[in-house]
């Protein structure tokens, strides 16, 4: 069992790069930009066929994919070329694999809250018996918290992410239609009468599972899903995380068939993994977007830059250095992703 999961697995993959690439190919096609090879995967083509000025390939490699353009990386004669597209018309073909990602994402964890019938609701239902908090100035039956400390709740488990962190918090519940703020609120854990371990000393209720909800609710994983990322990154260069932990195709097909093969059922394996899959969607979009050269969000950067640039001086700029900060870009990227792939080998081994 554990070979199939790991094919779902790089299929899987393949289709998150493939999407993305994808949002490129559209929406270069629907601005009238050449697109002079679509390609899913990477390496030796296995099929290869042109139809109109396009040519549209299937390669061997399946991690990976391309939207070649006229003119993405250079100068062009070419009117139809990239680089002399209006800047709405680049921006936007940038921006579309990022938004492919995040729309599979999206529809991934709407699929699988196909069949929901509720959702647990970051809102109190109820209060245990002796509950401190519970109080005309304090917390109510019915609020449903909307942030802590800044922080957006999207779902009831940000509730102990971050109540946990310390003991005084800025609360902000929505009751009853209005937004109340609870500054300074003491907030602990303590000992209730039949129970084991400290708790806040209120329960959670419920959202049905209406289609609305199960829309609200696939956004709000998305987003949290985006929040992890921002903090894997802080993390990174904070020094409490490494390069190290980092983990590339490899390692995510690895860690996607061991999730697999650790499930209780089939359904349970392709739940766990589709679950994965819609936070590696979402991750990629996120990553993407990210003002480093050679990724979309970089050209994006440098596109803006360039804009207002040519604005100001009323002169064009030569696209070949933009080219040369992304080729460098490029190369260190491929370095990083070198380092991290026989990273993960090494842990596959060394398992």
């Amino acid at each position: 069992m554990t070979v199939i999961y790991v094919i779902i697995a790089i299929l899987f993959f393949g289709l998150l790069v493939s999407i993305h690439e994808f949002g490129h190919f559209i929406v270069a096609k629907s601005c009238g930009i050449r697109v002079e090879e679509f390609s899913v995967g990477m390496g030796p083509a296995v099929i290869s066929k042109q139809k109109g000025e396009t040519k549209y390939s299937l390669r061997c490699i399946p991690f990976g994919g391309y939207c070649a353009m006229t003119g993405e990386d250079g100068a062009s004669e070419d009117p139809r070329a990239f680089v002399n597209q209006a800047v709405w018309k680049r921006f936007l073909v940038l921006i579309a694999g990022s938004f492919m990602n995040l729309l599979l994402g999206f529809v991934i964890m709407f699929c699988l809250y196909a069949d929901a019938e509720a959702f647990i609701a970051p809102k109190i239902a109820s209060f245990m018996e002796g509950c401190p908090y519970e109080a005309a100035d304090g917390l109510q039956e019915g609020d449903r918290f909307l942030k802590i400390d800044g922080h957006r709740i999207y779902i009831s488990s940000d509730l102990s992410d971050y109540l946990d962190v310390s003991d005084t918090h800025d609360i902000v519940v929505l009751r009853e239609g209005k937004r109340i703020k609870l500054n300074s609120f003491h907030m602990e854990r303590i000992d209730y009468d039949g129970y084991e371990n400290k708790m806040y000393g209120f329960n959670l209720g419920y959202d049905e599972g209406t289609v609305g909800n199960k829309l609200k609710y696939s956004m709000n994983m998305c987003c949290e899903f985006v929040r992890w990322v921002i903090q894997g990154l802080k993390q990174l260069f904070s020094g409490q995380a490494s390069v190290k932990d980092l983990s590339g195709p490899v390692g995510i097909v690895d860690m996607m068939a061991e999730t697999g093969a650790a499930a209780e059922s089939a359904a349970d394996a392709l739940y766990s993994i589709f679950y994965i899959g819609a936070f590696i969607a979402v991750d990629l979009a996120a990553m993407n977007i990210l003002p480093i050269p050679a990724l979309d969000g970089g050209r994006i950067f440098s596109l803006i830059i360039t804009w207002i640039i040519e604005s100001v001086t009323h002169r064009k700029l030569n696209p070949k250095y933009e080219a040369y900060i992304h080729a460098a870009g490029m190369i260190l990227l491929l370095a990083l992703m070198a380092y991290v792939m026989f990273n993960d080998i090494f842990k596959l081994f060394a398992k």
